[in-house]
């Protein structure tokens, strides 16, 4: 079976209610990742491994196979940790999977792959499509390094194609972990709750000084105002963060301002950003 035409988008305003709109032979069938292993049509279970980790619903039989999980989410840590140990320099790329391939946004996300490729940085993203999609493509043209972290989701989603070194998780923590330490710092795109939980997991480590001198650069002053607006009226005004904190967030329109905030801000190649003890 052959892919989707480039032009098809399963968003809302795509034209078409779902996959099923194409003829068998347009259309790859629904498939889910479990770490290394591929499931399509009716070997795809109802629940995903994070699903099952944290349903607190299940008998008490569950609680024995709690050993064998601890071993699986060790192991996925080793494969996360020995892909990407080599890595060197990175920058995280955050944002929609519904953004559509002819939005102003997925051509700003390029535009910023291609650039922080070019000034030396891999570029890692969660190897969806929309922001994802558009980021990796930008590195990989730019004969950068293109990296996606992909996830175990209940609906369907592979990795994009522009994506060269690809690693599937069943666990949202071990990835996040991986996004973090092997970044040297973010950039977000307009997003929903996932580009948020990513966004504000990261302030939370440099506030709490988890990891330093990392960047993390919002991208689209009219998306983003309306929260800085509130953090800074609720927040800073309630006294719930002070002034300096709200200064970690970097604000930035266009593509050259994103790689060169993200340039002067990142660690240099070898400096340690984690605190010493």
């Amino acid at each position: 079976m052959t892919r989707p035409p480039d032009d098809f988008d399963r968003g809302a305003d795509s034209g078409a209610d779902s996959v099923a709109d194409w003829e068998p032979e347009e259309y790859y069938p629904p498939e889910r990742q479990r770490g290394p292993v591929t499931l399509r049509r009716a070997e795809i279970p109802p629940s995903t491994s994070d699903q099952r980790l944290l349903d607190e619903r299940e008998p008490d039989e569950w609680l024995h196979t709690d050993p064998w999980r601890v071993l699986r989410i060790e192991a996925e840590f080793v494969e996360g940790f020995g892909a990407l140990a080599g890595l060197g320099p990175a920058i995280s790329v955050f944002g929609s999977a519904r953004t559509h391939r002819h939005a102003a946004d997925y051509l700003r996300a390029e535009q910023v792959g291609s650039g922080l490729a070019r000034a030396g940085f891999a570029v890692i993203t969660g190897g969806g499509p929309g922001i994802m999609e558009a980021a990796n493509k930008g590195a990989c043209r730019a004969g950068g390094r293109s990296i996606g972290l992909g996830i175990e989701l209940p609906f369907e989603q592979r990795l994009n194609k522009w994506v060269d070194m690809g690693i599937n998780f069943r666990y949202f923590f071990v990835r996040k972990t991986c996004f973090v330490k092997y970044s040297s710092g973010f950039v977000v795109f307009p997003g929903g709750f996932g580009t948020l939980d990513e966004t504000f997991e990261a302030l939370t480590l440099v506030q709490t000084r988890k990891v330093t001198s990392f960047p993390v650069v919002l991208v689209d002053r009219s998306y983003w105002s309306g929260l800085i607006d509130w953090i800074r009226r609720e927040m800073v005004g309630g006294g719930k963060l002070s002034s300096s904190e709200l200064d970690l967030i970097q604000v930035a329109d266009d593509a050259d301002e994103v790689v060169r905030l993200v340039s002067e801000l990142a660690p240099p190649m070898g400096e340690c950003r984690w605190p010493r003890t």
